[in-house]
């Protein structure tokens, strides 16, 4: 998988995914964005949540259960120094409809412990290269 995100000026970028889809991100105007775009860090919350709720929503409907409604609430605290990763996330869902307690939990478990890949990949080993002017760089460095 592979995505190209291009710089749009001052603090804001263009994410362009492998489906085809634009994402605008942009910093608060406190640090010289222009809040033009969500921020790295809510797409990130909201991601988790996206993946999470597929999952749970694919599960459900391979248990021949169907919710009537669905939504998440995610909260993500933050570290007070820098780089301010979150240090806990927490996701609720919100189910309505006739949905066995046994089963909800049993799906939001699976996503959790074997399928959300999002939430899986936080913890991924991420390498960084760079090129200058067309000239690539000597170094590459390690997250």
């Amino acid at each position: 998988m592979k995505s190209m995100i291009k710089w749009t000026g001052k603090m804001a970028f263009i994410g362009k995914t492998p489906s085809g889809h634009e994402i605008k991100m942009d910093a608060a105007e406190e640090v010289g964005g222009e809040n033009s775009g969500a921020r790295p860090t809510e797409l990130l919350l909201n991601a988790i949540a996206g993946c999470t709720g597929i999952d749970i929503i694919s599960i459900l409907h391979k248990m021949r259960l169907e919710p009537t409604s669905f939504h998440m609430e995610v909260e993500g605290d933050r570290a007070e120094d820098h780089p301010k990763r979150f240090t806990n996330i927490n996701i609720h869902y919100v189910l309505e409809g006739e949905l066995p307690e046994e089963k909800v939990v049993r799906a939001i478990e699976l996503s959790k412990d074997k399928y959300c890949s999002v939430s899986h990949s936080l913890n991924s080993r991420m390498t960084v290269s760079y090129s200058i002017n067309g000239i690539k760089g000597k170094h590459e460095l390690y997250h």
